[in-house]
């Protein structure tokens, strides 16, 4: 069997979970049949079954477009540049909207079970309006377009199994639940403390941790607001970067920035790191908190848990089937604003939460460790790329 796999992101151009997830997906899959990788970027590579290449859309081309249309048009191209080279795979397989038109291309014109992993929703990223604009009406077009052609769909959570029958025209006997994973042989805790010196984070103090991208999604902003509410002894780490709009980047530098001005120790990491540098950061935490305001899965809380540390996350999507409260962590309850999407109905009082639960566990080590313990058991014993990619091999199998 072969498997064509079409994705926005793949080594070394990853930026979110989605990335990772195709990342370590393929490369198990690799040990059981052909992977064809056909990805944005310049990837060129060949290693054993696992072919990788990458699709680069001319630049002229869109060089007039409406900047919030070039995103979309721009995917749509490299799709049809997917399916003009030669497939001889047996599955299609697609990863987040952007390759959805290439799945359906895949699918018609070269006769492919079409397999689609759902890593979001857009209906229930309304903010991404503000990054797209217009371009938001086509994303969501081609999304809902695919998934209602689908052969089968793959939810990352059993919440975004209900999303996707709330939102979509899909029969229930179509969706298969697969998990999200994590690699627990290379998310674990280490020791070093190299890259933290580098970031200038004191290794005897302990921190707080966020990591993700500044996007509305990630709820950092709410991370932010609630730094003043969080024991003023003790460490805040933000490895955040690639915001999703200057507006919202600016956001950020402005309330970061008005926190550190009254309070010293707040570091913002706001390169990319790479997943030693990452699993460093994550190792050393006294906390790791997930404010994310939507989240199919929550891959970041998996790779905190893996390397023993307690998780802070808001009580939505996935992350309620990943932390297990007052276990590994603590869930934090967040009440969306109808009117603005990416708010809290009462902003002030979920940052306090958020605080509230981050100082239990930084005034209790005990609890600390013994969360950080709990942490690390689960993941290992529920979420390891094995299980899953053999979970997503036999559904190929049922296709065809």
């Amino acid at each position: 069997m072969k498997a064509l796999f079409l994705t926005n992101e793949f080594p070394p151009n990853i930026y979110g979970g989605a990335g990772v997830h195709v990342d370590y997906l393929a490369r198990e899959l690799a040990k059981s049949i052909e992977v064809d990788v056909r990805c944005f970027g310049d990837q060129a590579s060949h290693d054993g079954n696992l072919a990788a290449r990458g699709f680069q859309v001319d630049k002229t081309l869109f060089a007039a477009c409406d900047a919030g249309l070039k995103s979309p048009l721009s995917a749509f191209s490299n799709c049809i540049a997917f399916n003009a080279e030669p497939v001889d795979a047996q599955i299609v397989h697609c990863h987040t909207w952007y390759t959805h038109f290439g799945g359906l291309l895949a699918q018609m014109g070269h006769g492919l079970p079409l397999v689609i992993t759902t890593h979001s929703l857009e209906p229930l990223r309304p903010w991404k309006k503000e990054q797209l604009g217009l371009g938001y009406e086509l994303s969501t077009w081609i999304e809902k377009t695919a998934m209602e052609k689908a052969d089968a769909i793959i939810a990352v959570s059993q919440g975004m199994k209900v999303d996707v029958l709330n939102l979509f025209d899909v029969e229930e006997s179509r969706i298969e639940v697969i998990y999200n994973g994590i690699d627990t042989d290379e998310f674990k805790p280490v020791s070093g403390t190299d890259t933290l010196r580098h970031y200038g984070i004191d290794p005897e103090i302990p921190y707080v941790l966020f990591v993700g991208r500044i996007t509305r999604q990630k709820g950092i902003i709410h991370l932010v607001n609630a730094i003043k509410h969080i024991d003023e002894n003790v460490q805040i780490v933000l490895c955040a970067g690639q915001p999703d709009t200057p507006e919202i980047g600016r956001e950020m530098t402005d309330r970061v920035q008005t926190v550190q001005r009254g309070r010293k120790n707040v570091i913002w990491i706001s390169e990319w790191v790479d997943a030693n540098a990452k699993i460093e950061l994550y190792s050393h935490a006294a906390v790791f908190c997930c404010p994310s305001i939507y989240e199919p899965f929550g891959i970041i809380n998996l790779e905190a848990m893996a390397c023993a540390t307690p998780v802070v996350g808001s009580a939505v999507g996935g992350i309620k089937e990943i932390i297990l409260h007052g276990e590994t962590g603590f869930l934090v309850p967040f009440e969306q604003h109808t009117e603005s999407p990416f708010e809290a109905v009462d902003p002030e009082q979920y940052s306090r939460a958020l605080a509230e639960a981050i100082n239990t566990i930084l005034a209790d080590p005990e609890l600390g460790a013994s969360m950080g313990d709990a942490s690390r058991k689960r993941a290992e014993q529920h979420f390891s790329w094995k299980a899953i990619a053999l979970e997503t091999l036999a559904l190929y199998r049922k296709l065809l």
